[in-house]
């Protein structure tokens, strides 16, 4: 028995690195997975899955195209006559500093990386609120799960990746957005932001695999906790943000407010706000933009 016996999944971006890795474990845990990706490599990762025997179907086409993701969600619907897990994994990189970066740059990074998780959402969330409709109050709902994938450049700022990190940071953004909208529906929308060995990552050396011992960024590691967010056992879990790297998991605090100021019932003035600047800033070491807060690497 697997903890996702029964249940139809889509992952985008599968077709090889973080993806494949996600799919082939969701369909281990007794997942039928639907496979998307841009190129064959979706077939080469649904024969893989099946001579493991798993089932799996492939579905080609960018996630960056709102048809082709209406005809993803749809058609996986349309097969297999319902959809419990979404895995919004898909993406790229085209790093450039600020001062470098051309719009073509821009537009395919915000593209494939927000608009792709917000359209595979889009169509997922439309199914699941007419299910709901269908069933009537007072039923309970069956249990849906939304995956996100941001990144470390999302939370924290990565330098050279004003497009990056700006999707990525939506995505955070997003996905408690969707857990508020779609929680009623008994849909959790949780995110993760995996560092591992990827086709985005394998260039750096360190992310190399070691000859031996350890392999801290195998890709295969990220994806155990993608199968609990997708399973019965994390229902309760919404709108929550994790980096997982091989052993660790790491919850991430949401944005709170630190420190505040009152001007008294009255608009405040440059100097006034000077004068209250040693307790806006209280307890810092610094003003300068924040250090990169990700775990030691």
């Amino acid at each position: 028995m697997g903890s996702l016996d029964g249940k139809i999944a889509i992952v985008t971006g599968a077709g090889q690195g973080v993806g494949r890795c996600h799919a082939e474990y969701l369909a281990r845990e007794g997942a039928t997975v639907v496979v998307n990706d841009i190129t064959d490599s979706a077939d080469e990762a649904v024969a893989a899955i099946i001579a493991a025997g798993g089932k799996a179907s492939a579905h080609k086409g960018s996630v960056a195209d709102w048809s082709a993701c209406e005809a993803l969600v749809n058609g996986t619907i349309a097969t297999y006559g319902d959809l419990d897990i979404l895995v919004n994994n898909a993406g790229l990189v085209r790093d450039n500093m600020v001062f470098s970066m051309t719009e073509e740059q821009w537009d395919i990074v915000i593209d494939v990386h927000l608009k792709g998780h917000f359209a595979c959402s889009h169509f997922a969330a439309i199914h699941w609120r007419n299910a709901a409709k269908t069933v009537g109050e007072g039923v309970a709902l069956k249990s849906r799960k939304i995956v996100n994938t941001t990144s470390e450049s999302g939370l924290f700022g990565g330098t050279a990746q004003s497009n990056y990190a700006a999707a990525k940071g939506g995505i955070i953004t997003m996905t408690v957005v969707h857990a508020r909208e779609m929680g009623k529906y008994n849909v959790h929308v949780n995110c993760i932001a995996p560092r591992a060995r990827t086709p985005m990552t394998q260039a750096i050396p360190m992310f190399a695999k070691p000859e031996s011992g350890w392999d801290k960024y195998d890709p295969t590691h990220i994806s155990p906790m993608v199968a609990w967010l997708s399973s019965a056992d994390s229902d309760g879990v919404n709108g929550q943000v994790f980096i997982v790297t091989g052993e660790e998991i790491h919850r991430i605090q949401q944005h709170q407010v630190a420190t505040s100021v009152y001007a008294g019932k009255k608009q405040w003035t440059v100097a006034g706000i000077s004068a209250n600047k040693g307790v806006l800033f209280a307890g810092m070491d610094s003003l300068d933009v924040a250090p990169f807060g990700s775990p030691q690497m």
